[in-house]
């Protein structure tokens, strides 16, 4: 029996380890890659609160300010209920960065307001399709004032109930809220949205005017990102080029963004450390304009003093904006132990990590300073503990000062981004001494405790089957997708059909409904039951649990419980509240 209980205590162990490994893992992550959903209220009250679009222009100009690929951006338009919604798509050119800002150009007003319904649908839509490895966050534009129809019944308590479940949501899943108010008209409701970004670690901000929105999204990226925003000096356009310096600090930076805002267009040329002249756009630079603002983009730029050449007319104020992005990370060496005493001397290593390596640029080190900060969670209060630089890592010595349990993690900091380790948690409260002498000896004379052994080992046999369902769960909801899915939908009314859709399906995890594919449009929301899961051998299996009927080769099959489809089969969908039918095929 005593093997049986090492065995089975052993076999817990190895199975629980990835479940404790999994959240610090992803904690540790620091990716530089940002799934965001944008959510704006477009009720007809934000005529006056926004007349001149400004939130249009902070989500056109915050996808121009991402990265060129990888990152991921959903949209969702709300009045009392959801206007338009995309679900998240993966930016992977140009033409994916126009696409979403064309569908921002086609958002229209609706009577009512609940903000409560797009920060709920946002939640919704980073559950989804969010990557584990991205960072995820929610930017709310809004005037944080509800307006509901009295027909409807719902009420502000109902709001308050539905926002205040999805801010806990947000808040364990890691989603930051940024909320940027409008305020045009003077009536913002700056308590409502402060309050729905403190509640979730993001950050509040307002404005009445397109020329603050470079330095707010700006300072969201910093947030966000663990990057500081470079001051750049603001001047009065005189009509002719004038200089700006900007600095590239080292050769780590992967982009550069840089906003210009005026009243006016403006003509810019850039001019590198080596003195020639770079176009604009190239492939060294990407502009984008919108009718607030130009941003230009600099992909690796060569580090040195680069020369920005800014034509206004006479006696516009230009205001320029400048933000790094880097592909860094920063990591602390594992501890010996998680146990100390009170006055031992625990050494802290920490190193910058670049695409998965160790950085060796000891230049980058010496720009940077180091601070170790140690929580004591018995007190509450935080020590800091300078680190010094050792070449190619930072190194310094933190002596336990109580017998406290203490969190420990190192910051790294340079004028034009920081970076954080994962915490650590350490204790120095120790624990009892093993007895010893003619007590141990009395002790080992008692017979064996069979029966707590006996129930102790079912326990185990339970947690492991408990644990087996968890894993099961978990590989289950984080597995990927293959291939991809062309969709056609016809009107039965006049017998059209659309040209095929290619939708790929590499950016889900776990699931997916039809409805997101359709990009969640409305009238095709009785879709939205109508689900995917992997299946094996890079299969598909459909789950219905919408009124619809499924049709494979022409005859209607049950499909609630599960249909396996492969590569190359069709399948058709009538719809019951529409008369449209849509045509599926999966394709590997």
């Amino acid at each position: 029996m005593i093997q049986i209980y090492r065995y089975l205590t052993m076999l817990l162990l190895i199975t629980l380890l990835p479940i404790a490994g999994f959240a610090p893992a992803h904690a540790a992550a620091q990716s530089s890659q940002i799934d965001a959903v944008l959510v704006l209220d477009v009720s007809q009250s934000m005529s006056t609160s926004d007349p001149g679009g400004i939130g249009n222009e902070a989500m056109k100009m915050f996808i121009d300010m991402l990265s060129e690929t990888g990152d991921q951006v959903g949209i969702v338009s709300y009045t009392d209920q959801i206007q338009r919604e995309k679900a998240l798509l993966e930016i992977s050119s140009a033409a994916d960065k126009t696409n979403l800002k064309q569908f921002i150009d086609q958002l229209k007003r609706g009577a009512y307001t609940d903000i409560a319904v797009g920060v709920k649908e946002a939640v919704q839509i980073l559950n989804d399709g969010a990557d584990p490895d991205h960072e995820p966050l929610i930017i709310v534009l809004a005037d944080g004032n509800n307006d509901f129809n009295s027909k409807s019944g719902r009420t502000q308590a109902d709001s308050d109930a539905d926002m205040a479940a999805a801010l806990k949501e947000a808040t364990s899943k890691g989603y930051p809220v940024y909320t940027i108010g409008l305020n045009a008209n003077g009536k913002l409701n700056k308590a409502a949205l402060e309050s729905v970004s403190q509640q979730t670690g993001g950050k509040s901000f307002s404005t009445n005017t397109a020329a603050d929105l470079p330095q707010i999204l700006s300072e969201i990226f910093a947030s966000h990102l663990q990057l500081n925003v470079v001051p750049v000096d603001s001047f009065t356009a005189d009509g002719n080029y004038q200089d700006v310096k900007i600095s590239v600090p080292n050769s780590n930076v992967l982009e550069a963004n840089i906003s210009i805002t005026s009243s006016n267009q403006v003509e810019a040329r850039l001019i590198d450390p080596s003195g020639n002249k770079i176009a604009i756009p190239s492939d060294q630079v990407l502009l984008s304009t919108s009718k607030t603002y130009s941003l230009m983009k600099l992909l690796g730029p060569e580090e040195g003093d680069w020369t920005l050449q800014v034509k206004g007319a006479d006696r516009d104020k230009i205001d320029i904006n400048l933000i790094f992005n880097y592909d860094l990370a920063l990591e602390m060496d594992k501890l010996k132990s998680s146990s100390y005493s009170k006055g031992d001397s625990i050494p802290i290593n920490a190193y910058l990590v670049s695409g998965g390596n160790k950085l060796s640029d000891q230049e980058q080190y010496r720009n940077m300073k180091a601070v170790l900060f140690v929580n004591d969670l018995d007190t509450g209060q935080t020590e800091e503990v300078q680190l010094n630089h050792a070449g190619d890592h930072f190194e310094g010595t933190y002596k336990v000062a109580d017998k406290h349990d203490y969190e420990l993690k190192v910051r790294a900091e340079e004028a034009s981004f920081y970076r954080e380790t994962a915490v650590v948690k350490i204790s120095a409260k120790g624990g009892a001494s093993a007895s010893t002498g003619t007590g141990a000896a009395a002790e080992s004379d008692k017979p064996f405790p069979l029966i707590p052994v006996i129930i102790g080992a079912l326990g185990l046999i339970a947690l492991l089957v408990a644990a087996y369902f968890i894993m099961r769960y978990l590989k289950q909801a984080r597995r990927g997708f293959v291939g991809q899915m062309v969709i056609e939908i016809r009107d039965e009314n006049t017998g059209d059909k659309t040209f095929p859709q290619y939708k790929k399906l590499n950016a889900f995890r776990g699931k997916f409904s039809l409805h997101q594919l359709l990009q969640l449009a409305p009238e095709l929301k009785e879709t939205e039951k109508l689900i995917f899961v992997p299946g094996n051998s890079d299969r598909l299996v459909l789950r219905n649990g919408s009124p619809c009927t499924v049709e494979k080769s022409g005859r209607a099959v049950d499909a609630s419980g599960g249909l396996e489809v492969k590569s190359g089969e069709r399948l058709t969908i009538p719809l019951q509240q529409i008369d449209k039918t849509i045509f599926i095929e999966y394709i590997v």
